[in-house]
């Protein structure tokens, strides 16, 4: 005896088979891909849950956590972001890409000594980076639960200036130089030019 099934019922059931053309069937890399596919369209928010969902499936990915980061900075969502940069380092603790943009989270959200760790640590095993040391200048710039940090304020943001002229990058050259005029003048201290 056949059995009249309605046809809402196997329209349902005919989209939710594996296989099918409205199926959700990724695993860990396929929701990997698709997260970088709309991550680079601009859908943050879905390349977000894209990258929350293959991290569900696969928790020991740094790089899921990493462009989940990503994500979050570009959704306006410091704390998210942070969360996400800390768990890449948790998981993959010498990822300078990482630690550099978990030191530039720090200091949007003026967690300026945390800041100052990160970014630390990215200067000193990348010592040409010219935004670790732009951004370690204005994390210690801005530092004020201890003495002032001077000759390192200075000191970071002339090299970031020098790095970011030598790679043509004039726009952040100039305004890191803004940044290091007013902390020459606040802090008393010679210009280098």
């Amino acid at each position: 005896m056949m059995r009249w099934i309605p046809a809402w019922f196997a329209l349902v059931f005919l989209l939710m088979t594996p296989g099918s053309p409205g199926a959700q069937t990724h695993d860990a890399q396929g929701w990997f891909a698709e997260g970088n596919r709309l991550l680079s369209e601009g859908r943050y928010e879905e390349a977000a849950q894209a990258f929350e969902q293959s991290i569900e499936q696969n928790p020991k990915s740094p790089a899921a956590f990493y462009n989940l980061g990503i994500a979050n900075k570009k959704l306006g969502n410091p704390e998210g972001a942070a969360n996400a940069f800390e768990a890449t380092l948790k998981l993959e603790p010498s990822n300078l890409d990482a630690r550099l943009s978990l030191g530039n989270i720090y200091n949007l959200m003026e967690r300026w000594e945390e800041a100052i760790g990160e970014l630390n640590i990215v200067v000193h095993r990348r010592r040409n980076d010219a935004e670790a040391h732009g951004n370690l200048g204005w994390a210690y710039y801005n530092y004020h639960s201890g003495p002032p940090f001077k000759l390192l304020v200075i000191a970071n943001l002339r090299k970031a200036v020098e790095l970011f002229e030598l790679q043509g990058k004039l726009e952040a050259a100039q305004a890191t130089r803004d940044v290091l005029d007013e902390a020459e003048k606040k802090f008393a201290v010679e210009s280098a030019d």
